[in-house]
């Protein structure tokens, strides 16, 4: 008796088993495909990764490599400029569907979404102005300094880990406001990733100089919410085409001068 209950309470658990509903495929990229495009957050005040022309038109190297991204997946690119301290909480809340736009990989971040690989290896860096002959290393920026950094940026926790007790830390929602302060002088140094900071040293020849020791080092990834795996394997897989391929290389050459690309 005992064992025909046990065998009649066995099969009761298998048939459960089969039973019970199987957990929701995750169908991120097939509604995207279904869509017709791929909604991407971004900063448009971040150059040379992304940022508007004379023209007003979208351009910088996330441009580039998003917009040959889905021509490659044939779908159409929508970028949605967005707050960049806000850019996380809009990402969950599905305002679009991924952020490129040069984002920091951080531990923090990890925490509430989900990263390609690095595209892009990245530094933080201290710029000054090119004429300002006290300040030739970040050890002699002290409590007589006025600091200034973008609002939510890896730069912003790259400034507190220096430790110095500066005047006053001025925070930007965006780096033009911060170095046209720095120009002028309402800021002493500018907290900045390497990229944005050397791009402004190009384009303005003789007005800022990039300290010589770096803040930090960090990976540069395509930001993705943490359910959506299929959108974001499917964004690696034609991450990893265009860098075998050569074409990453081609625009990093474009924005750089060089190829700063990082691959696997």
């Amino acid at each position: 008796m005992k064992k025909l209950l046990y065998a009649i309470g066995l099969v009761g658990i298998i048939v459960a088993f089969f039973s019970a509903p199987a957990p929701a495929a995750d169908d991120s990229w097939d509604k995207v495909k279904a869509a017709g495009k791929l909604v991407i957050g971004i900063d448009d005040a971040f150059p040379p990764m992304e940022f508007r022309n004379e023209q007003n038109e979208l351009v910088g190297f996330d441009i580039d490599a998003s917009r040959e991204l889905g021509k490659r997946l044939g779908i159409a690119i929508e970028h949605v400029p967005t707050a960049w301290k806000g850019v996380i909480m809009s990402l969950k809340t599905k305002k679009f569907d991924i952020i490129w736009s040069g984002m920091s990989v951080t531990e923090e971040r990890m925490k509430e979404i989900s990263f390609t690989n690095p595209y892009i290896m990245e530094k933080q860096v201290m710029v000054v102005k090119a004429d300002n002959g006290k300040v030739k290393g970040v050890k002699d920026l002290g409590n007589t300094h006025v600091a200034g950094v973008q609002l939510g940026s890896t730069s912003e926790e790259a400034l507190k880990s220096l430790g110095t007790e500066f005047k006053e830390v001025k925070r930007y929602d965006n780096n033009t406001s911060a170095f046209m302060d720095l120009k002028i002088g309402r800021i002493d140094a500018l907290a900045v990733d390497e990229l944005v900071g050397r791009y402004y040293l190009s384009q303005r020849p003789g007005e800022y100089r990039v300290l010589p020791e770096p803040l930090t080092s960090e990976p540069i990834g395509i930001g993705v919410r943490q359910e959506d795996v299929s959108l974001k394997d499917t964004i690696q897989k034609t991450l990893d085409e265009m860098f075998a391929d050569g074409t990453m290389k081609k625009i990093s050459i474009k924005w750089f001068g060089d190829d700063i690309t990082a691959w696997k």
